[in-house]
C-alpha cells in the first residue's frame, strides 16, 4: 500500500486532519489501534473555540454541531460562596464558545469518513512508524493475523499520549516537559437536565467541582479528589451528596440527580514535547501536549495543531514549499505554551492543594478578589477562555 499522508489514530485529531486532506486533494489513509466503538466510548471535555467549530466546519462536518451545540456568552466562577459571571461576549467584543461534545464530534467526523469510502484501518496490531528521518517513511501493522507496509511522503502522529509515534523520535532529539498535579477529577455524566444554562467554576475548601453539559438533558459534572481514590469508592449517591456540598446554596438546590451513565477519574497533568516534527514525522494533539482540563484548551490546541499541518501539506504539495512543514513545530509551540500557562493558571487558582498550606488558599481567595474587580483582570480570563487568533505570533 502507498498513500501521501499516514496518519496514526483516528481520535479527532486524525479524524479531522484526514477530512481536511481529503477536501484538499490530499490522500490520506488513518491507522488505528483500537476499534470504532471502543474510539467512540472516550468521554473527553466539548467545549470549542471558534478555531475549532470554523474547522469542523471547513471539513463539512458542522451542521450537526450547529444544530445541536449549546452557544455560550459566559461561564460563572464560584468562590466565597459567591458566583461570578465572566461575560465572555461583553469582554472579548463578541467571542463565545460551544459546548459540543468530544465524542460528538468524533462521530460526525467518523460518518464523514464513511460516507466518502476513506481509507480507515481499525484494530491494527503492533503498529510501528519507520524511516521518518528519510523521504520514504513507511508504517508498519499487524490485522487479521497479517502483516502489512503503508509507504508514504509524511507521517501525521496523531495517536495520543500513549502512542507510537513520539515514543519513536529518537531520544536525544527529544525534550520532554511535565507537571503531574497531586489530584484528580473524578467525572461523572448523566441524563439530567444542567444545573445552569452556562458553565459553573467552583473553587470550595471541599475542593474544586465544574457543573457542564452536553445538552438541554445531558449533564457532566467533575470533582477534584484525591489521587488515590478509586472509582469503587464512589457510588452515585456520595457523588452527588459532595457535588451538592461544593455548590452554592441557589445550585445545589436546583442540582437534579440521576444514575450515572458513565464515571470514571482522570489525573491532570501538563505535558509539552519539543518539538513537534521529526523529519517527515509530526506530532499533533495529545500526542505532543497535554493541559489539564481546567482550561479547554485539549480539544481546540489539537484542531490547531491540525490546522498549521492540513496548510503546510497543501503548501508542499501545491506549491512545492517546504515553508510550512519546515515552520510547523515552531508555530504550534507558539499557541501550545501560551494554552499551558493559562490551563496551568486557571487549575492553580481553583483547586485546592492541601501540600501549599493555608498561605496558598489565603493567596486563592486574594488573586480572585483582586480579578472579580478589575476588568483587565475579568479580560484577561475571557480573552485566554475563548481562545487565540489563529495568526497570534506570526
Amino acid at each position: 500500500m502507498r498513500t501521501q499522508i499516514a496518519i496514526i489514530g483516528a481520535g479527532p485529531s486524525g479524524l479531522l486532519l484526514g477530512q481536511l486532506l481529503h477536501k484538499a486533494g490530499i490522500d490520506a489513509v488513518i491507522i488505528e489501534r483500537q476499534s470504532p466503538e471502543y474510539v467512540l466510548g472516550r468521554i473527553r471535555a466539548g467545549v470549542l473555540e471558534q478555531v475549532a467549530t470554523d474547522l469542523l466546519d471547513e471539513a463539512g462536518v458542522g451542521q450537526r454541531m450547529h444544530a445541536e451545540g449549546l452557544v455560550h456568552t459566559g461561564f460563572d466562577m464560584l468562590f466565597g460562596g459567591v458566583r461570578h459571571r465572566i461575560d465572555l461576549d461583553k469582554l472579548t467584543g463578541g467571542k463565545r464558545v460551544m459546548v459540543y461534545g468530544q465524542t460528538e464530534v468524533t462521530r460526525d467526523l467518523m460518518d464523514a469518513r464513511q460516507v466518502a469510502a476513506l481509507p480507515t484501518v481499525y484494530e491494527a496490531a503492533n503498529v510501528q512508524v519507520h524511516d521518518f528521518d528519510t523521504d520514504q517513511p513507511r508504517v508498519t501493522y499487524e490485522k487479521d493475523g497479517q502483516s502489512h507496509t503503508l509507504s508514504c511522503d509524511f507521517i501525521a502522529g496523531c495517536d495520543g499520549f500513549h502512542g507510537v509515534c513520539r515514543a519513536s523520535a529518537p531520544r536525544g532529539a527529544i525534550q520532554e516537559f511535565e507537571k503531574v498535579y497531586p489530584f484528580g477529577w473524578l467525572g461523572l455524566l448523566s441524563d439530567t437536565p444542567p444545573v445552569h444554562h452556562e458553565l459553573i467554576y467552583v473553587n470550595n475548601p471541599r475542593g474544586f467541582a465544574l457543573c457542564s453539559q452536553r445538552s438541554a438533558t445531558r449533564s457532566r459534572y467533575y470533582l477534584q479528589v484525591p489521587l488515590t481514590d478509586k472509582i469503587e469508592q464512589w457510588s452515585d449517591d456520595a457523588f452527588w451528596q459532595e457535588l451538592k456540598l461544593r455548590l452554592d446554596p441557589e445550585a445545589a438546590g436546583k442540582l437534579v440527580t440521576g444514575p450515572s451513565i458513565e464515571k470514571s477519574i482522570a489525573p491532570l497533568r501538563s505535558f509539552v514535547t519539543e518539538p513537534l516534527r521529526f523529519g517527515r514525522m509530526f506530532l499533533a494533539g495529545d500526542a505532543g501536549h497535554i493541559v489539564p482540563p481546567t482550561g479547554a484548551k485539549g480539544l481546540n490546541l489539537a484542531a490547531t495543531d491540525v490546522k498549521y499541518l492540513m496548510d503546510a501539506f497543501v503548501e508542499f504539495y501545491q506549491e512545492r514549499s517546504e515553508a510550512g512543514i519546515n515552520g510547523y513545530s515552531e508555530r504550534c509551540l507558539k499557541r501550545i505554551w501560551r494554552a499551558e500557562r493559562f490551563s496551568w493558571w486557571f487549575t492553580s487558582i481553583m483547586h485546592n492543594f492541601p501540600d501549599e498550606g493555608a498561605i496558598h488558599a489565603k493567596l486563592q481567595e486574594a488573586e480572585l478578589d483582586y480579578l472579580m474587580h478589575s476588568e483587565a483582570g475579568l479580560r484577561t480570563i475571557a480573552e485566554n477562555y475563548v481562545g487565540l487568533p489563529l495568526d497570534f505570533g506570526s
